[in-house]
């Protein structure tokens, strides 16, 4: 974190060759692995600046403590085959814990990044009562899915909403439900069940940190961030930085109002046009499923007349908040993701496009839509990389990647 309590700027850094940075230095070749994947030692050097002597240390360094592994020669048109080095993905595990308004997501990470365990618990609310013992339970799934590795598990980290008692009307939870969050310290919670440091963040700033390090974040770096969950939230990336604000709550687009109704009518904002939760309860309405707002059977025959009717007001309103957005920052472009089905997610771009088509840009850079890379996961998977970057990216660096004019 830097002084101001954002995740510090993603910004062109490199080694030292002094003894003292030993750590640093590893980091800093560590972090560059995984930024640009495989890459042999001379590719390290020119984006590290650190001589080759060093590199070659810290890699054979990295290579015994089974964090790198060497793969197979690649003989190019000039000059002698290269070996790639790439980060070992059983050389470390994380755990990413997502508490939401209607699931639990418990997932396991290993180094390189991809998921080898998942485990979901549905629920109408998030009642502590059952919550806990649920998550204590699938904590127990990934240990035993792990097994012998389970001691390599670095960290835990959490993605839950800043207000996780809040909305109890709409979440159909009955009085007093829901009261005993204000005195719950997640964070606390966790460690002491699990023994392991944690790492807190709102959970759609860690759906945008997932996008940031592993989705369209590797190529852009001026973004806003949708997720379409339960409730529409966002993530705020601003040259390179997953930008949290002082209350940590930028890109909280779900809070934009929305431009309809009498100057006397109070706004209406935009997590009631376009939630997760105005679908389900079409559906719900419809005598179908609330979970199959979340899924492909949004996309049914039966159901497209209500999902239809979500997008048509849902789509309009993403447009309307995107405008402003886009008068107020200068973004490359807008990343959509959420908990729903990918076509769905697809659709949600295409018809948001067409009502883009019809706005004034005079004055402003339209910019482009983009779907997001990662879907349902991107909250787990944004928590399990917080304690990642935590032990492994470079001091005060997280969420480092290349800056596109310098290339690291």
């Amino acid at each position: 974190m830097d002084t101001t309590g954002n995740l510090s700027p993603l910004k062109r850094t490199v080694g030292s060759n002094q003894v003292g940075m030993r750590q640093f230095n590893e980091r800093i070749v560590l972090q560059a692995i995984r930024l640009h994947g495989a890459l042999p030692k001379a590719d390290v050097s020119r984006l590290t600046r650190l001589s080759m002597q060093t590199v070659s240390m810290i890699i054979d360094r990295l290579i015994n403590d089974g964090l790198l592994e060497k793969q197979a020669r690649v003989r190019g048109k000039i000059g002698q085959p290269s070996v790639p080095i790439a980060l070992r993905a059983e050389g470390a595990f994380t755990i990413g814990i997502k508490v939401g308004r209607r699931s639990l997501d418990v997932l396991a990470m290993d180094f390189a990044g991809h998921v080898v365990s998942r485990d979901v618990f549905e629920y109408a609310y998030p009642d502590p009562n059952t919550l806990f013992p649920a998550l204590e339970s699938r904590l127990a799934n990934v240990n035993h899915a792990l097994g012998a590795k389970a001691n390599q598990v670095v960290g835990v980290g959490v993605a839950a909403p800043l207000w996780l008692g809040g909305w109890r009307d709409f979440l159909g939870a009955p009085a007093g439900a829901l009261e005993a969050w204000n005195e719950i310290d997640l964070r606390a919670r966790i460690a002491a069940m699990t023994g392991l440091p944690v790492e807190f963040a709102k959970d759609t700033t860690a759906a945008c940190a997932a996008e940031l390090v592993m989705g369209q974040g590797r190529g852009i770096h001026h973004f806003l961030y949708l997720f379409v969950g339960t409730f529409i939230g966002g993530g705020l990336v601003i040259d390179g930085r997953l930008h949290g604000g002082p209350h940590d709550n930028a890109g909280a687009v779900g809070s934009i109002p929305l431009r309809e109704g009498g100057a006397r009518k109070p706004a209406r904002q935009l997590l009631h046009a376009a939630s997760g939760f105005v679908l389900e309860k079409l559906l719900s309405d419809a005598g179908a499923p609330a979970a199959a707002a979340h899924d492909q059977r949004a996309m049914s025959p039966e159901l497209w007349p209500y999902t239809e009717q979500w997008l048509d007001s849902a789509c309009p309103a993403i447009a309307n908040a995107l405008t402003n957005a886009a008068a107020l920052l200068d973004l490359e472009a807008i990343v959509i993701d959420g908990e729903l089905d990918r076509e769905l997610v697809r659709e949600v771009i295409r018809r948001t496009e067409r009502v883009l088509d019809r706005f004034e840009w005079e004055g402003m850079v339209r910019p482009q839509l983009l779907e997001g890379a990662i879907g349902a996961d991107a909250r787990a998977m944004g928590g399990a990389i917080l304690p990642l970057y935590a032990h492994f990216a470079p001091v005060h660096e997280l969420f480092l990647k290349p800056a596109a004019q310098t290339g690291y």
